[in-house]
């Protein structure tokens, strides 16, 4: 069958791979699973409910949910059936924004998560003529359930209609307007077709090496993000069952309970485990300490050429034996891949990984492009440190000024209502990613950097600061760290030190620290530290490029507090501003 809408793809699934546990969700602490089958019904049932209230082609209905859960991906297929289109949007950002995008979309429905949510969007519904009713997925008193919509569909005299929209649905047709994470300003509404995000999926999926029979995922990024969301669609084209987190905080227990053998995370999250791993072997003695940090060094080490060669393959067949198959087993024991994006990904954690038999997936694309463009895979050329080869939907060059750019048909129809700032990134049918790359002689793709945040120092020399970033942070005393120095002398950082690690370190050496962040943040021996890190980190980058001063933060920085976006990038411009203090501090007394 021709898979060229998103709803395409549980039917897909219903002729030729259905199961009884094709979506997933934790309730009331038991694992209720929806059967393809099952799910099919619902998702019929769920546009039926949307047209009999009065819900036309082309409507925008926002979906807004603090977790993932079946019910989201119901709502998001019974929207589509009816030709009408899906807003997804981050729960953590603030109300105002909220407004802005419902009003900028003409959202006419809301469907929220749980009360809280209903609260951040009830202080502003008055101010969104558009909207005219708020369900929600939690029972909540005075608010109408999403059930509600379930039962109005519960008739199937209108399926012929359900049926007779799916038909008028082409592939080149909107299916979603995704709001980008404004780190530069106000939201934009990516449009994407049904044509967008399909040919994404069918085609990223080559990438996706075999898996046991009835293998199992488990979901907890962001369902809002076009990575997340992507991803869905291929685990029900691949005929995966799709197991939902309760909550980040509760990760690591539904991870032990699921043994899935796949699961995406973006690289803030793998560096954290990383980190978790690190901080206990630290805690071992003797013999069972040396042989953990040599198997890390092992780790370090790792490269497909080199696996299989003597005496590395030796060397790593009894890390594995010993200290990896550890790794595994705290991630259910069953693991095989890790599917990383977002963001670029240190090149020695997926050496590490990679040798524990934990193998990472990496790829890289942007909500424009529907999520891909390229991913590293034993299916293609698989180069650590790099992205891997584009996906056969896209044809990538790199522009004169190192730009990468990209066309096919998953690059979006534009920005919604804003033909201007399309034209600004859309030349001859190319996007204009932003990102700074190369194509190397087997064209893989490596990515060096963002073309805006790169800068130039007074003496006139570029600086590529996500480098810097991602060579720093693979110190476990540096959390955080934005590079800054445009215009200036020199090349300085502001960084939020790992809090928890360093007050761990101290114990260890006798070096009395509180509780408190802003004394650990102005602690002389923190500071003289965490300078051993920089050092060590900036002797592989030129002179004029090394970060000479820093200074230390006493906050953590996080979505809530504003420093990072929701998919964790650095939002540059506001973390200046918070730290002007900082910033000031280190260049007014050169």
């Amino acid at each position: 069958m021709e898979l060229n809408k998103l709803f395409d793809f549980i039917d897909y699934q219903l002729q030729n791979s259905p199961r009884e546990d094709a979506f997933v969700t934790k309730e009331n602490g038991k694992w209720i699973k929806t059967s393809t089958a099952d799910f099919k019904k619902q998702v019929d049932q769920f546009s039926r409910g949307l047209l009999r209230l009065g819900v036309e082609p082309n409507d925008k209905i926002a979906i807004i949910s603090h977790n993932n859960q079946t019910k989201w991906d119901i709502t998001d297929l019974g929207i589509l059936q009816v030709g009408a289109q899906d807003v997804p949007i981050y729960p953590t950002i603030a109300a105002s924004d909220y407004e802005y995008i419902m009003n900028h979309a003409e959202v006419k429905l809301a469907i929220v998560s749980n009360d809280e949510i209903y609260q951040k969007l009830k202080s502003i519904a008055k101010n969104i003529p558009t909207l005219k009713e708020i369900y929600s997925f939690d029972e909540i008193n005075g608010v109408k359930n999403w059930n509600e919509i379930i039962e109005l569909g519960k008739d199937e005299s209108n399926q012929p209609e359900v049926e007779a929209r799916k038909k008028a649905v082409k592939p080149e047709d909107l299916a979603t307007l995704i709001y980008t994470s404004g780190t530069t300003g106000r939201p934009k509404g990516v449009m994407l077709s049904h044509k967008n995000i399909a040919t994404v999926v069918t085609s990223a999926s080559k990438r996706i090496p075999p898996l046991p029979d009835k293998a199992r995922t488990i979901s907890f990024l962001p369902t809002c993000h076009i990575f997340e969301r992507i991803i869905h669609y291929l685990y029900t084209y691949k005929g995966y069952g799709i197991y939902f987190a309760e909550s980040i905080d509760q990760i690591g227990e539904n991870i032990r309970e699921v043994k899935p053998h796949l699961f995406t995370a973006v690289p803030r999250l793998l560096e954290k485990v990383y980190d978790k791993i690190v901080a206990k072997g630290q805690e071992l003695t003797g013999i069972k300490k040396a042989l953990f940090f040599w198997a890390i060094k092992v780790g370090e080490e790792f490269d497909f050429d080199k696996e299989k060669k003597f005496p590395y393959s030796l060397k790593l067949k009894l890390a594995r034996k010993l200290i990896f198959s550890k790794w595994r087993e705290a991630l259910g024991g069953e693991i095989k891949y890790i599917v990383s994006g977002s963001a670029a990904l240190q090149p020695r954690l997926q050496r590490v990984f990679n040798a524990g038999e934990i193998f990472i997936l990496e790829g890289y694309g942007l909500t424009e492009s529907a999520g891909v463009i390229s991913v590293n895979s034993p299916n293609a050329f698989w180069k650590i440190g790099t992205v891997g080869p584009p996906i056969d939907v896209n044809i990538v060059k790199i522009a004169d000024d190192g730009e990468i750019l990209a066309k096919g048909d998953n690059i979006m129809m534009g920005y919604y209502k804003d033909p201007e700032k399309t034209a600004e990134v859309l030349t001859d049918g190319f996007l204009h990613t932003g990102d700074i790359g190369e194509l190397d002689e087997d064209g893989v793709l490596k990515i060096t950097d963002r073309k805006k945040e790169m800068f130039k120092t007074s003496g006139g020399k570029y600086v590529a600061p996500q480098l810097l970033e991602n060579a720093m942070k693979q110190s476990p005393f540096i959390e955080q760290i934005m590079v800054v120095g445009e215009g200036q002398k020199l090349v300085a950082a502001i960084i939020q030190p790992n809090f928890d690690f360093i007050k761990e370190w101290g114990k260890r050496h006798g070096i009395s620290l509180s509780d408190n962040h802003e004394e650990i943040s102005n602690h002389p021996e923190v500071n003289k530290r965490i300078q051993k890190e920089i050092d060590k980190y900036n002797k592989d980058f030129g002179k004029w490029e090394k970060i000479k001063l820093f200074r230390l933060t006493p906050d953590e920085w996080s979505v809530e507090a504003g420093h990072l976006t929701p998919t964790m990038k650095l939002k540059r411009k506001i973390i200046k501003e918070k730290y002007m203090h900082l910033y000031n501090d280190i260049y007014d007394n050169l």
